[in-house]
C-alpha cells in the first residue's frame, strides 16, 4: 500500500534532488530491411523508424504530465547497421553515409533526442561490411547532428582486436577534425566499447542486439542528487550504514523507472525489456557521482580512497535495484562522464582528478572513460593505447568497459571546452608524453584470458 510519506518523500526527490529518468528508450530491429539496394534499404529504415517510433515523444511527454515523473531524453536504437552494410551489393562508405543520414533524418522526424546503433561488433574479426562502416564513421558523425556510433572492440570471450583498436586511434581523432568547428562534438558520439551490451539505453553506445525481439522499451534512470541526500543523513556513520542508505535509495529510484518503463510499453504496444539502473550524473550542481563519493569523506573525487568509494556506491545501487525490478539490464551502476558531471569537473580542473586515477575507478564503476577531452594534439596511437587499457580491464573482469574520449582540436592541458546541455563542460586532461606507437602498430589479437573458459 502506498502511504503519503512516500508520496512526498518522492515529490521532494523530484523538486529538490534532481531525480528524473533519464531516458526512455526504444529499440527497434532493421534486421528485415536488409537488402542489396542502398536506397530501397534507406526507404524501409526510415519507414520503419517513423512506423514504430511515431507516438514516443508523446507517450513520453504524456507519462510525465501525469506523473508528475521528469524524462528528460526519448531515444531510439537500432540493429548494428554494420549488419544491414554486409547485405548491400558492394559495401562503400558513401552508402553507410547514406544509411547514417537516413537514421538522422528519421529520428527528427519522430522528435527524438538521440538516435544510436550506427554500429558494428569486431571484437574478433571484420566483415567486408563492418570494415567500410567503421571507416566512415567520421564522415558520418560530422554529417549528421543525433546520430550516434559505437564499436566494439574486444570481449572476454574472444579477447582485444588490437587491429581495430589501432584503427579506432585513427577514427577519433579524424572526427574530432571533422567538427573542428565545435571542438571535436563528433567524438561525443562516438565510443568504443569491450564486452558491449545488447540493452543499453543510454548514449552513445545504445544499439539493440542480436538477441533481441522486433521492438522493446528500455528506460534508463538517474537520481545522484537522490543519493548524495539520502547520505547527507548518515555522517559519522559506519560503511555497513552507508551501504544500506545506498541500496533503499537506489530500490526507490529503480520503482520510478519500473513504473515507467511499464507505462511506456502498455501505453505503445511494445514489450517491456529491462531498467538500467544507472546513476547517471549531470552538470546541475547536486546532481553528481563525484558529490557522493566526497560525501562518504573524501575532500575531493580523485583522492586516495576514490577506488574504493565507487566500488561501494556502485556495488549498493546494484543490490538494490534489482530487488526493485524483475528485469535489470543495460549497464547498471555508476556512470563517471567527466565532462557531464559538476564534481568530477570540479576534481579535474583542480588537479585532483587525473586520467589515471579515472582508469583505476572503470575497475569497480558502470562503464569507463566517459567523456574526456585531452589536447588535440595526442596521437591517434595515444588514443589506441588509451582504449587498449579500457578493452584489457573489461576482458579481465568480465564487465564492460567504454571510451569516449575527445581530442579537442587546437586545445592543450589546462583549456575548458564548452559542449552545453547534458555534455556539460570539459576540462582538457593530461596524456603522457611517452609514445604507444610501436605497441599499437604490432597489431593482431590479445587472446581471451583463462577465465573465459567456463564451459
Amino acid at each position: 500500500m502506498i502511504n503519503p510519506f512516500e508520496i512526498i518523500e518522492t515529490i521532494n526527490m523530484i523538486d529538490k534532488e534532481n531525480l528524473d529518468i533519464r531516458t526512455i528508450t526504444m529499440g527497434i530491429s532493421l534486421r528485415s530491411c536488409a537488402g542489396p539496394d542502398i536506397d530501397t534499404v534507406c526507404g524501409k529504415v526510415y519507414d520503419k523508424i517513423t512506423s514504430y517510433a511515431k507516438d514516443l515523444v508523446k507517450t513520453g511527454e504524456d507519462i510525465e504530465k501525469q506523473f508528475g515523473i521528469p524524462i528528460i531524453n526519448k531515444r531510439i536504437s537500432v540493429t548494428p547497421i554494420s549488419a544491414l552494410a554486409d547485405a548491400l551489393e558492394e559495401p562503400t562508405k558513401e552508402k553507410c553515409i547514406k544509411l547514417a543520414k537516413t537514421l538522422d533524418r528519421a529520428a527528427k522526424a519522430v522528435g527524438v533526442d538521440f538516435i544510436g546503433g550506427y554500429s558494428a561488433l569486431v571484437h574478433k574479426g571484420y566483415t567486408n561490411g563492418e570494415r567500410v562502416l567503421i571507416e566512415s564513421i567520421p564522415e558520418a558523425l560530422a554529417s549528421t547532428d543525433i546520430v550516434c556510433s559505437s564499436v566494439n572492440v574486444g570481449s572476454t570471450r574472444a579477447g582485444i582486436n588490437m587491429d581495430a583498436v589501432r584503427q579506432m586511434g585513427g577514427i577519433v581523432k579524424k572526427a574530432a577534425e571533422l567538427t573542428a568547428d565545435t571542438q571535436g562534438f563528433a567524438c561525443a558520439k562516438l565510443v568504443v566499447f569491450c564486452n558491449a551490451v545488447e540493452d543499453n539505453p543510454f548514449m552513445a553506445g545504445a544499439f539493440l542486439g542480436e538477441g533481441e525481439g522486433e521492438c522493446v522499451i528500455n528506460v534508463g534512470v538517474s537520481g545522484p542528487g537522490v543519493v548524495k541526500c539520502a547520505l547527507e543523513k548518515t555522517a559519522g556513520e559506519d560503511f555497513g550504514v552507508v551501504a544500506e542508505t545506498i541500496k533503499k535509495t537506489a530500490f526507490k529510484i529503480t520503482r520510478m523507472g519500473q513504473l515507467v518503463a511499464q507505462e511506456a510499453s502498455k501505453r505503445l504496444g511494445v514489450p517491456f525489456g529491462i531498467v538500467d539502473l544507472s546513476l547517471a550524473p549531470t552538470p546541475a550542481v547536486g546532481d553528481s557521482v563525484a558529490y557522493i563519493l566526497e560525501e562518504m569523506g573524501l575532500e575531493k573525487c580523485g583522492t586516495h580512497g576514490t577506488t574504493a568509494a565507487l566500488a561501494l556506491l556502485n556495488d549498493a545501487v546494484k543490490k538494490g535495484g534489482v530487488m526493485a525490478s524483475g528485469y535489470v539490464g543495460g549497464l547498471s551502476g555508476a556512470f563517471i562522464p567527466v565532462s557531464e558531471d559538476a564534481g568530477m569537473i570540479a576534481a579535474a580542473e583542480c588537479g585532483a582528478l587525473s586520467l589515471e586515477k579515472l582508469e583505476a575507478m572503470t575497475c569497480v564503476c558502470s562503464v569507463g572513460l566517459d567523456m574526456i577531452v585531452v589536447p588535440g594534439a595526442t596521437p591517434a596511437s595515444t588514443i589506441s593505447a588509451i582504449i587498449a587499457d579500457e578493452a584489457a580491464i573489461g576482458m579481465i573482469n568480465t564487465k564492460t568497459t567504454a571510451v569516449r574520449v575527445i581530442p579537442a582540436p587546437g586545445t592543450k592541458e589546462g583549456d575548458v571546452v564548452e559542449f552545453g546541455g547534458l555534455l556539460g563542460t570539459g576540462p582538457v586532461m593530461s596524456v603522457s608524453g611517452y609514445s604507444s606507437e610501436k605497441f599499437i602498430e604490432r597489431g593482431g589479437r590479445i587472446p581471451a584470458p583463462i577465465n573465459s573458459l567456463k564451459n
